[in-house]
Order: C-alpha cells, then structure tokens, then sequence
C-alpha cells in the first residue's frame, strides 16, 4: 500500500507515463493530458505553494466548479503538505466566510472572478488569509496576494531540483496519519461541521472499493459530480488514479447526455436524481426495447452504473436491471471517506446498499441505528471535539441513519436517525419509504412528506411535468397555477387517485391523506437540495411550512380532536 494519496498518484503517472489520465474541453473540444504532464504540473504548483510559505498541515481552501485545474490543485496541495479545503461552488459569501474562517485557511484558489469576488467580500474577516490563487484571470486583490494558477507553477518551475527535493522529502515524511482534506458537511441547522479526513482514510477506502470492482486501466469514467464532495472526490478523482483509468470531465449537467455520447465511458458515478430522469425517460418505451434506449444513452463500452449521495428507488434500480445494465447502489458518509457498503455485478441484491466493503464492520445498535467501524472512520471533527465524541463512541461511528442488515449482510437504510416521524397518536413511519413509494408512479418526480406529532401524514408533490402535461390534454385540464403551487381541481383529483392507489402498500396510518402539487422542481439555489441534488426535507419544509400548517388547521378532524383535547 501507498505511504500517502501523493505517494499513489506519482506511482501511477510514473507507471503510465505518457498514457492519457484526463480529459477535458477546450472551445468545445477534449483534449487529454497525459500522466507525465498531470504530475508535472502538480510539482510545479506544489514548489510554488512552498515558495509562499505554505508547510506541512496548512489548510489551502479551493472554491471552483469542476475542471480539470482542480485535480491538479489538489494533488499539488497534497506533495506540499497541505490540507486541500473544497468548498462547494455555489457557496454564499457568508458561508465561504465561515468554512475559509473556521479551518483557518492560509491561502485559497478560485476558478474565476464570481467566486473571487466572494472572498473580497469577507476579506475584513479573513485574517489569516496570506494568498489567493485563480485559475483564470481576476483583477488583483488590494491586501492579498493575487497569483495566476499559470503564475504559480512558474514559481515552482523556477525551483528546478531545488523544489522538487523539498516535495520528495515533505512526501516522504507524509504517513497514513496525516490529514489530507477538510470537508465541510452540508448540515440541515447551524454551521456545517468540517470532517477530517486522512490520507489513511482515503487510501484504504480507495484500495477496498477497486477491490470490489471490475475496474481495468484502459477504461475511462465519466465525471460530473462535484469534486467538493467527497462521493466523487474519492470514487472518480482518487480511486480512478489507484485503478489506473482515465477520468473525462462532463461539461456539467445540462451537457452530461452530450458528453456521454462523445465519451462512451465504462463507468460513470451518478446521484439517484440522474437516474430518475434517465428513467423517466425511457420507461415510456416497451420492455423489450429499454435495453437498447439504455445504451444509445450510456454508449456501447458502459459496464455499470453506480448510484450513491441519496436512496436509490427500488422501481429504478429494478428497471435498469431488467434492461439489462447493472445499477449498483453504495451507502457512505463524508464521516466514513466515504464508502462503508456497496453492490457489485457479482453480488449484489435490489432494494440494498450491499455488503460492507473489505476492511469495514457494520452493525445496528439497539435503536436501529447503522454502526460502523474501520480504517475509513474519521478523525474527527475539525476544532470540535464535542462533536466527535458524540459521534464516534468506542471506535464506532454512529452514522445517523436507521436500517437493518439482512441474514445475508445485505444493509437497507430505512432512514436518517432524525427524519422519522412519530404522529400524535404514537406510530413511528419512515419518511423516505413513503417518499419512494410516491415517486414510483410516473406522475411524480420528487416528493416530501410531512406530519411529526401530527394526526396524519400530507406531502408536497413535484409532478414529472412531461407526462403531466399529456395527461392534462387528455383530460381537458389548465395546468393552472399560482407560481408556487397548482390549482386545477381536476388535476388535484388525478393525483389523488395515484397517491391511493400507491399507498395500498402501506399500513393506514403511514398513508399520505393530503398533498399539495407543486408548480416548481426543488432546487440548488432555494437550499432544498445538497451538493449531491438530494432533497434537504427540513429545509424543503420550512419553504412550505405555512402551507402544509393549514392543511391541518382547516381539516374537520383536526378542528374536532382540538375541540375535544
């Protein structure tokens, strides 16, 4: 095993040398960066880094979207010695304030001058900032040093041997110990807390996820989820250079059909969200053809699909099976580096997260919640050690999550630990299986619901509007609305019809007695969904809370147990 992430990475461009590991674009075109070229200038930034004073255990922050300049930075923190800090790119000033402030961050790279502009802003605040570095060009920043990325690596050009000896002897002395990254955690109230993570954490988890994969080093993977979040840190940014594959960078989101088409990748890693639409997409079509509408869109080399950062709906992951691709489900946190379970094409089963990987123990504790302890366990919260004694106990991470592991160490998630539901008359309900129920019929895209110490369950509904909007012709219905929810009378009655008929599934009380369509997906900028487009349920309801108030309040029942209590 490899001393340290550092270690890994020249490793394997000194093994592959000339052979492509990324691939970008580049005015509409990819272009590939060789191995040789991607550890050259990860020296030449990391020489440059030391140049400015940076030592052994300093946090350098990185606020930037996705491109290929990111590895690059990381790996160049790392041969420094530093501790990469990614913040995520839509980050507020405030919030950039506070994770950039909190993890005392000495220096920071930004893409573009958006997000420079962000940390001008709180610069008053920032003492402790010395520099700050851009990969394009911004306009100099009065009382901080303001470097060029294509700067700084002539600074660490300029070093010759000199730099590279100071590199060689800061990675030699790096051990499994060492912090490697501070992440900060989305968290649902109050400041995010900031996960230390080490590069034993990250190499461990690395060495026992390709363990479990059919990963070759002449495979290229597409990459599009945030590399500030752990999921494709570690799966598509380390364990793709531990596999010895090339890694091809998604323009984003809106273009990730495109550059499947133009990449035809063997692996791709991707959120329950993307799937869904995927899905939507081609369920419309008979059984006998989904197979082959899968591959136009994945590309003919596509081996599997992996699926983590949110559940993964049982219907979904069913049909890309019965099609014919393998859609594997993984469970982790940012606490656990982040992979504790996970399917594999040789062993896998529907409706679970897999069997913890090599190295790992998973257990429930008394009250349901998921356990786990290994290598890939934290060290900690940064700066908060209350924090990390609640959260880990005896060596155990306490996850948060409630599930149950089957006789053949199969792990389900239920639940987040602090989502269930209990109603006023005593009857703990999930609130995700009945959100994955509800988004199992093809008129529902996203649903939350909603109902702790009340008498019943309601929820907040976000249509799948393409096929909304064939059924409203059908039946001669306005998809009227008021911007925030829809009002036709007779749609209301369509989709109360479909929420029956999918909560036959469920006991009486876990049945969702009223709802309210909404005229809008969630999204990113309203705080509902994470990094990851998980959909944050407190926030979500907090945006609707006086609406889902006065279902109850005008509800009969509601008004004659009030008169009666």
């Amino acid at each position: 095993m490899f001393a340290n992430l550092a270690a890994m990475h020249r490793g394997t461009s000194r093994l592959l040398g000339p052979r492509t590991a990324l691939r970008y674009k580049h005015y509409g075109l990819y272009r590939n960066l060789s191995w040789d070229d991607y550890r050259r200038q990860a020296d030449r930034g990391a020489a440059g880094l030391i140049e400015l004073g940076v030592k052994r255990g300093d946090r350098v922050a990185i606020l930037a979207e996705n491109r290929y300049e990111w590895l690059i930075a990381d790996h160049a923190m790392l041969s420094a010695g530093a501790v990469t800090v990614p913040l995520h790119a839509p980050l507020s000033p405030k919030q950039v304030e506070y994770q950039v402030g909190h993890s005392e961050s000495k220096g920071i790279f930004v893409s573009n001058q958006a997000q420079a502009d962000k940390v001008i802003e709180v610069l008053a605040e920032l003492p402790l900032l010395e520099f700050i570095i851009s990969f394009d060009p911004i306009t100099p920043v009065d009382s901080l040093r303001t470097l060029s990325w294509e700067s700084l690596k002539q600074r660490g050009f300029h070093t010759r041997k000199a730099g590279l000896a100071k590199i060689q002897a800061i990675e030699s002395a790096l051990g499994a110990e060492d912090l490697a990254t501070i992440i900060y955690t989305s968290g649902t109230t109050g400041n995010p807390k900031g996960v230390m993570l080490s590069h034993g954490n990250l190499l461990t988890n690395c060495l026992a996820t390709v363990d479990i994969s059919d990963m070759a080093a002449d495979d290229t993977q597409l990459s599009w989820l945030p590399y500030s979040h752990i999921y494709a840190r570690n799966c598509d940014h380390y364990v793709t250079t531990l596999a010895r594959m090339t890694v091809a960078l998604a323009e984003s989101i809106d273009t990730l059909i495109i550059n499947l088409r133009e990449i035809q990748p063997a692996w791709i890693t991707a959120v329950p969200r993307f799937y869904e639409k995927v899905w939507m997409r081609v369920e419309t079509f008979p059984p006998e053809q989904r197979g082959a509408e899968l591959k136009k869109i994945f590309g003919p080399r596509i081996k599997q699909l992996s699926s983590g950062g949110a559940p993964l709906p049982k219907h979904v992951c069913k049909g890309f099976h019965d099609a014919g691709l393998p859609l594997l489900e993984g469970y982790g946190l940012t606490e656990s580096s982040p992979v504790i379970s996970f399917n594999s094409v040789a062993d896998f089963r529907i409706g679970s997260v897999g069997r913890a990987i090599p190295g790992v123990e998973v257990k429930i504790d008394d009250d349901g919640e998921i356990l786990t302890r290994g290598p890939h366990v934290m060290k900690g919260y940064w700066r908060n050690p209350q924090a990390t004694a609640e959260t880990i106990v005896d060596g155990w991470l306490h996850t948060g999550d409630v599930g149950h592991i089957d006789a053949d160490g199969y792990l389900s998630i239920t639940d987040r630990k602090k989502d269930l539901i209990i109603t006023s008359g005593g009857k703990n309900i999930a609130p995700s299986e009945i959100e994955r129920l509800l988004v199992s019929d093809v008129y529902i895209d996203q649903a939350v619901v909603f109902g702790d110490g009340r008498p019943f369950i309601c929820a907040l509904i976000v249509p799948n509007f393409e096929n909304l909007a064939v059924k409203a012709k059908e039946l001669g219905a306005e998809l009227e609305s008021d911007g925030r929810f829809l009002r036709s009378e007779a749609i209301n009655d369509f989709y109360a019809e479909r929420i029956e008929a999918v909560m036959q599934a469920v006991s009486q009380p876990e049945r969702v007695k009223k709802f309210l369509l909404l005229a809008t997906p969630f999204k990113l900028e309203s705080d509902e969904l994470t990094a990851t487009l998980k959909v944050r349920r407190r926030h979500v309801v907090a945006n609707y809370l006086e609406e889902l108030q006065a279902m109850y309040e005008n509800d009969p029942d509601c008004k004659a147990d009030a008169i009666a209590g």
